[in-house]
């Protein structure tokens, strides 16, 4: 009688050269947190193979977005909302990156490279304060802009990202519904790769949006895709100006 030797076969994925099964998530999980949760790390994990990547997306991206910002994730996850489940790696993404803008995409003729931002604040206040009246009610997180100063005739550039909150039961996805606003024939979101809605075009940025950007009137311009992200572009006014307009 030959003996055979056993043979393992990896689950994970088709591609994956494993012989004997990968390291436990638990193990894993510990890794990472050791690590503070690295997002560096974590995309560079997640690259590894698809069985990687499914565990960055299900579990690390989560941490991640849990350590980086939990009271703004509670609230998220509050009320029985779930627009997070299962889009954590875009939300991590959005946390952590300027989008920016190529030339000939959603802003024109700006060009402008995406990059990490190290740490950014959202706030809700901001979120209300972009929101057509009506749609106040809606809870909208939204960063500070991301400074990009000198831009030629464009002069100082402010790009913003952010999230809202129920997104399917929004009264901006209402309105934009019921006012038949078209999606972008071209773009999709940065972090999620859904359909975008300009709010511009459907007239719905109220003049308080550059108040609360230190943006002159009339430039800023937004965008929020299915998945309920936001990202926008204003020009920002030097300090001085922004100053007196808050006074006036």
């Amino acid at each position: 009688m030959v003996l055979v030797v056993k043979q393992y076969r990896c689950t994970h994925s088709a591609s994956c050269l494993c012989l004997k099964g990968h390291i436990s998530e638990d193990a894993l999980f510990l890794v990472f947190r050791h690590m503070n949760w690295n997002p560096r790390m974590i995309a560079l994990f997640s690259c590894v193979s698809k069985w990687f990547d499914e565990i960055a997306k299900r579990v690390l991206w989560k941490e991640f977005c849990h350590a980086r910002a939990p009271k703004m994730m509670q609230d998220l996850h509050s009320s029985g909302s779930h627009i997070v489940d299962g889009n954590w790696k875009a939300l991590g993404k959005l946390l952590i990156h300027c989008s920016g803008c190529t030339n000939g995409g959603l802003f024109g003729n700006i060009n402008v490279p995406g990059h990490f931002v190290f740490r950014t604040r959202f706030s809700r206040t901001c979120g209300k304060s972009i929101l057509p009246p009506q749609c106040r009610t809606d809870v909208l997180y939204v960063s500070d802009p991301c400074e990009h100063l000198d831009q030629g005739e464009e002069g100082d550039l402010g790009f913003f990202r952010g999230i809202f909150k129920s997104f399917a039961a929004s009264k901006v996805k209402k309105m934009l519904i019921e006012k038949q606003a078209k999606f972008h024939p071209k773009e999709v979101c940065p972090y999620c790769k859904a359909k975008l809605w300009n709010l511009l075009h459907a007239n719905m940025i109220p003049r308080s949006a550059s108040i609360r950007l230190d943006a002159y009137d009339d430039s800023v311009e937004y965008y929020t895709c299915l998945n309920g992200h936001i990202l926008g572009l204003c020009t920002l006014m030097p300090v001085s100006d922004s100053e007196d307009a808050k006074e006036e």
